[in-house]
């Protein structure tokens, strides 16, 4: 168990208990750490890799799901250029009615009002920082608002509010999309506070070709 100090972190009100959130990997960092990630890192494994906090991982998604639901839904743009973020956003999408932009961001999409796809987020949420850059300076060139999932190894240029997690494995990026799907949810009032949505974790998940 990651997690020495279980009892303690399964006495506070998750989103999830914290064997589900453990066992999507939310909390497995890199060997890597920026400044701006240092207070949510919880501790280092024997091998190196850190340890995201999952109170904090928990609270941010909290905050980034009432954030959301704050803007009307077409106006919401979720990104992920990276393969393992492909399901994921586009579930998230589909639940939440927002916008997925998956695979390669082709420059100038927010950027340049003549460009084919030319679009206008009031607000975007970034996979990863570092893989979905260009749509990043696009957002701070242009003042939009960004959400990004942080992993050890990212800093928080050009991010606006942070949730730290794992943003490279499969199962997390399943499991984080999912769990803020089912809060923007309950914040619209779309759902009961403690209701859920007709997509499981597994939905979100991206598949490998066998």
């Amino acid at each position: 168990m990651e997690y020495s100090e279980k009892q303690e972190v399964e006495s506070k009100e998750l989103l999830l208990p914290l064997e589900e959130l453990l066992a999507a990997g939310l909390h497995i960092g890199t060997k890597m750490k920026t400044k701006d990630m240092r207070p949510y890192i919880y501790r280092i494994r024997p091998d190196g890799l850190l340890i995201l906090d999952i109170e904090k991982i928990d609270e941010r998604i909290r905050v980034a799901a009432k954030f959301i639901s704050q803007y009307e839904p077409q106006r919401v743009y979720v990104i992920s250029s990276r393969l393992y973020g492909k399901t994921p956003v586009e579930r998230f999408c589909e639940v939440c009615g927002c916008v997925p932009v998956t695979g390669r961001f082709v420059p100038g999409m927010i950027s340049n009002p003549l460009h084919p796809k030319h679009a206008e987020p009031g607000l975007v949420v970034i996979t990863d920082p570092r893989a979905d850059l260009q749509a990043m300076e696009e957002c701070s060139a242009h003042g939009i608002p960004v959400i990004a999932l942080c992993d050890t190894d990212n800093t928080f240029a050009g991010v606006d509010l942070a949730i730290p997690v794992n943003n490279k494995g499969r199962r997390a990026l399943a499991m984080v999309y999912w769990l803020l799907a089912r809060q923007v949810l309950r914040e619209r009032g779309a759902i009961p506070p403690d209701g859920s949505i007709d997509k499981t974790v597994d939905d979100f998940e991206t598949k490998l070709a066998a």
